[in-house]
């Protein structure tokens, strides 16, 4: 699978990045390309239109695809995993039928509305989005910021607020339609890196929501927060080892074609001590990377947020953004000035790096929930 997704991906997704990167740009084809050639609703049972795989598969198109397109890749798991999978994973058969087709195929897209402007590290303890009864409806009021796909999505995974005064135990999880009302884009956001891959801030102001569209049990969303906060950090991974990989690439051609003091670069030792160091450390991150994917290959249905499984994730997504600062800094430091050029490969897979060190729990929370389950 990762060849082939590999293939696909150097040539049909290769060429939008230069665009994407220049322009902030979304490819309105991308995603039923990708969904036609089988790539979409990976862990998806054939009955909803997926493909009836696993984790780990999807783990391995994620890696190729980060190689050639970074961006895509960014929006394809926010798509893939914290939308379409944690939908089949959650909802029941009636919503999984009406939603996962479109999702599955690519003429859909899906997002995760989690993250908000007062409440990022601490997500469910400070969120203000609320979800109300009215009749057959919910009425969802609030705000979510830094939303992947946020822009271009059809179909969103909210997370709100259904009994305020129960904290993180009253939260629920509802499919959100773009064209409901009370429902819109307030921005879109500009970024440093992953450009392209649409970021946004959405309102909702008296969005209604039919009651049938929410994801579990009243009250019960915080099970499906942290499920899905597992699976997301062990799906992060690999775009670090993509981008990564690509970097090495990158390095080794232009060591062999750029002279200095009359021979290639790749015959200075200093040189060749920067390819010795990030080849091993893209060995060590690509062997821990899939240690934590089959880890989190049967996952069940809720078992997310606590155990072996919350540490191994957190470090395997802490391990591999760390690792591949190391590896993006070596390697525009081989390029020279010309990795210092906002147009160059090099340089656009360096401005990318730091927002792995930041989504899905920042380096900082990383580390403590690590420790705390060291020391239960």
């Amino acid at each position: 699978m990762l060849d082939h997704a590999d293939k696909f991906a150097r040539k049909e997704l290769a060429p939008l990045a230069p665009r994407m990167d220049a322009d902030e740009w979304w490819p309105d084809d991308a995603f039923p390309k990708i969904g036609a050639a089988g790539f979409f609703g990976v862990t998806v049972s054939p009955e909803f239109g997926g493909v009836g795989s696993d984790l780990f598969t999807s783990g391995l198109i994620l890696q190729a695809f980060s190689r050639w397109n970074h961006a895509i890749a960014l929006s394809w798991v926010a798509h893939e995993n914290l939308a379409l999978n944690n939908i089949f994973r959650n909802a029941n058969d009636h919503l999984r039928r009406k939603y996962l087709p479109g999702l599955c195929n690519g003429t859909k897209i899906g997002a995760l509305g989690l993250t908000e402007p007062e409440a990022g590290s601490d997500a469910l303890g400070s969120m203000r989005t609320t979800a109300r009864r009215d009749g057959d409806h919910y009425v969802l009021n609030g705000s979510k910021i830094y939303i992947t796909n946020g822009t271009v999505a059809d179909v969103l995974l909210v997370y709100a607020k259904t009994a305020p005064e129960k904290g993180p135990h009253g939260i629920s999880a509802f499919i959100v339609e773009k064209g409901f009302p009370g429902f819109k884009v307030a921005q879109k956001l500009e970024k440093m890196g992953f450009r392209g891959s649409q970021t946004a801030e959405l309102v909702f102001e008296e969005c209604r929501v039919p009651a049938e569209n929410m994801v579990g049990a009243e009250n019960r969303g915080v099970a499906v927060v942290m499920s899905g906060l597992n699976l997301e950090r062990a799906m992060i991974s690999p775009i670090c080892l993509g981008i990564s990989e690509r970097a090495l690439e990158l390095s080794i051609d232009y060591a062999k074609t750029r002279k200095q003091f009359g021979k290639p670069i790749a015959e200075f030792q200093m040189i060749q001590s920067k390819l010795a160091d990030m080849y091993v450390w893209i060995e060590t991150m690509r062997t821990f990377n899939y240690r934590v994917l089959a880890a989190a290959n049967d996952l069940e249905v809720g078992g997310g947020g606590r155990g072996p499984i919350h540490a191994l994730t957190a470090a395997s997504v802490m391990y591999a953004a760390d690792t591949m600062n190391r590896v993006l800094s070596e390697a525009v430091q081989i390029h020279g000035g010309s990795g210092y050029i906002w147009e160059s490969e090099i340089n656009r897979l360096y401005r990318a790096i730091k927002l792995l060190e930041i989504g899905a729990g920042t380096t900082e929370v990383r580390k403590l929930i690590i420790s705390q389950e060291l020391l239960k």
